[in-house]
């Protein structure tokens, strides 16, 4: 287990000022706070907080950060509180390890409703404050290394958790390391014959390419020496869950793989990454179709890097990674190697830590956010959330040169979303390289994209089922959503208007204003939707306007079915139209039991039955009965043929 000085040594390597009487006071208020607690493994607890703490360490964290590690479990697991925190550390520190404590309740794997609502959660806690991010994923990583000792069960939910959301959320970050490892881990857990199977077959592969990977390394070494470039030459080889995940992806077999090997090529200077690329393939021919220059155009994580494959020495096929030595950092450290902490003595300053807004690494996370603001309901939250956790990216340009970074399998209407949601709200057609062509064209790296707009377009809610990006999902259902509002609300005007006519009145908006608490609505519009739907009764708002008025209409009796002759009824069940033209997404977005699709009918309408239901192959009619939707009726085929 590190000692006290051992810890504080660790820090001063990167950060020789460091506020030692900060991390001593808290390695000493964990430690003793935790006392003789033991971790399933049978070693000391608080072994699993300095654990984490070294791994910033490893992230050359601060260290406000890192006693924030320290302290990270003593509110759920000791007889610490908030208060003493607060009086011992500050109250800045105290809030971040009373929310780290909240994350770790959180069951990322249980049911839909309740996984949306707590990735809501964690999103929301790190879009805060980074650190809450950096001390949870080295909180999880420690955990997974850590992993051998869980019963069965709980080691299979931690790695499927750690797989579908904490690696994905460190790539998304631009954490590669971390990634990987988090990656690795949970895929010797959740698949150990295929782990065991791909790493016997890597080892293998490895021992027999030794040598030619050897003279590889030395041809590269020997070129920017002749090209006088300063680089570091480094062979590295893909992991195992990523030469799985891509051989089951495109239905490979290990023989077929051409890029388990590579070399990462570390420069000093942007210029100095282009002159090794031009080197490189000068010297050995490039495999067509496998250059990517992501230091021109940068993943959304900050990512920087020349990919490209070539084929070199002894004829085998090897990818090259060309970038500077901060990109490097920044590839392997993601946000917590971007410079967004101050230097304060120790004293942490809240501004500090907050996420960087210039940082494209946060993209992601607060387009994710504003969708969480823009009310989309938990399943098709989690959903849209981890869609854009896993999905690949390409590239696309405005005409004006602004670059726009989308999913693999985006469409033109995706690329609207992402300029502004007015831009896709009005889009009714798009150009792709100058040439008009469908909306469900799928976009590929370097396409320029124009859109066209009308100020007259509403976006079809057929449109949902044809993007991929969360942003635009919501923005179409949330304009399909108020569409049917305003159709509604139209006809609920309507209705009113001849209602107060009856009555000698004239009917205003305003006249809606002082009775909305009467009616239970919160505005204007609520009222006439629900008068439109059916929910509410235009007498309900007369009587609400007018306290006097009184409904001196005849109301003429539904005929009674035993005694007008009408069919014989079985099934008094009510039930509900279902929105025609919504694509089925898994079990979410089966008709409900009883749904009728009525083509014209757009949004839900209560229906129900008359007293006692119909039976198969009546012919019926909807009578509509304000305040109550529609009631069906069957019809006799002599009696009601007209």
């Amino acid at each position: 287990m590190m000692r006290q000085y051992e810890l504080v040594e660790r820090v001063q390597r990167y950060k020789p000022d460091v506020n030692e009487a900060l991390l001593n006071k808290a390695y000493v208020y964990a430690m003793q706070k935790h006392g003789h607690q033991k971790r399933a493994s049978g070693d000391p607890y608080f072994s699993h907080p300095l654990e984490v703490a070294a791994i910033l360490t490893e992230m050359h964290m601060d260290e406000a950060t890192i006693a924030v590690a320290l302290l990270h479990d003593t509110i759920e697991d000791t007889t610490a509180t908030r208060a003493e925190i607060d009086d011992l550390f500050g109250p800045e520190m105290g809030k971040l390890v009373e929310g780290l404590t909240k994350l770790k309740k959180l069951d990322l794997v249980s049911k839909k409703a309740e996984q949306a609502e707590n990735l809501r959660k964690l999103l929301l806690a790190i879009s805060e404050d980074v650190r809450v991010l950096l001390v949870k994923l080295a909180d999880r990583l420690h955990n997974m290394r850590t992993l051998d000792h869980m019963p069965e069960a709980k080691r299979l939910r931690i790695a499927e958790e750690t797989m579908d959301i904490y690696a994905p959320l460190a790539g998304r970050m631009g954490m590669q390391g971390m990634r990987e490892e988090l990656e690795e881990i949970a895929f010797r857990f959740i698949n150990p014959e295929a782990y065991r199977a791909v790493t016997a077959r890597l080892a293998e592969i490895f021992e027999r390419n030794k040598g030619v990977l050897t003279d590889i390394e030395k041809a590269l070494s020997t070129l920017f020496e002749k090209h006088a470039i300063n680089a570091g030459v480094k062979s590295r080889q893909k992991k195992p869950w990523s030469v799985f995940r891509k051989m089951e992806a495109k239905a490979l077999s290990f023989e077929q793989l051409s890029d388990i090997f590579g070399f990462r090529v570390v420069v000093d200077t942007v210029e100095d990454c282009y002159r090794a690329l031009g080197a490189i393939h000068t010297a050995w021919s490039m495999v067509p179709g496998r250059f990517k220059d992501y230091i021109s155009t940068p993943k959304q994580n900050d990512y920087r890097s020349i990919h490209t494959t070539i084929v070199g020495p002894s004829r085998q096929r090897v990818e090259l990674q060309i970038r500077t030595r901060e990109m490097n950092k920044i590839a392997e450290y993601g946000v917590a190697a971007h410079s967004i902490y101050k230097d304060t003595g120790g004293k942490t300053n809240g501004a500090a830590h907050a996420i960087s807004k210039e940082t494209n690494a946060y993209a992601w996370l607060r387009r994710t956010i504003e969708q969480l603001a823009e009310g989309d309901n938990p399943e098709d939250f989690l959903e849209n959330t981890k869609l854009e956790l896993f999905q690949d990216q390409v590239f696309c340009f405005t005409p004006k040169g602004m670059l726009i970074a989308l999913p693999r399998g985006a469409t033109p209407i995706d690329f609207a979303y992402a300029v502004h949601t007015d831009v896709g709200d009005t889009c009714v057609g798009a150009k792709v390289n100058g040439r008009i062509m469908p909306l469900m064209t799928e976009l590929k790296n370097g396409d320029e994209v124009e859109i066209i707009r009308s100020k007259a377009q509403v976006p079809p809610a057929a449109w949902e089922s044809v993007v991929v990006t969360g942003k635009a999902r919501s923005a179409i259902r949330r304009a399909t959503k108020n569409a049917i509002r305003k159709q509604y609300s139209g006809l609920g005007i309507r209705i009113l208007e001849r209602a107060f006519e009856r009555a000698g009145k004239t009917f205003t908006k305003e006249s809606l204003k002082q009775v909305l608490h009467r009616l239970a609505r919160k505005d204007i519009e609520d009222v006439l939707a629900s008068v439109g739907r059916g929910e509410l009764a235009s007498t309900d708002v007369m009587k609400a306007v007018f306290p006097d008025y009184k409904d001196e209409r005849v109301t003429t009796a539904v005929p009674k079915p035993r005694e007008e002759g009408w069919s014989k009824i079985r099934n008094a069940a009510g039930m509900l139209f279902q929105i025609p033209g919504r694509a089925a997404r898994k079990d979410k977005d089966q008709p409900r039991d009883g749904a009728v699709p009525i083509r014209g009918v757009r949004g839900d309408l209560p229906v129900r039955f008359a007293p006692e239901g119909a039976v198969p192959g009546d012919r019926i009619v909807g009578i509509v009965q304000p305040g109550t939707g529609i009631t069906i009726y069957p019809i006799q085929r002599s009696g009601w043929s007209s």
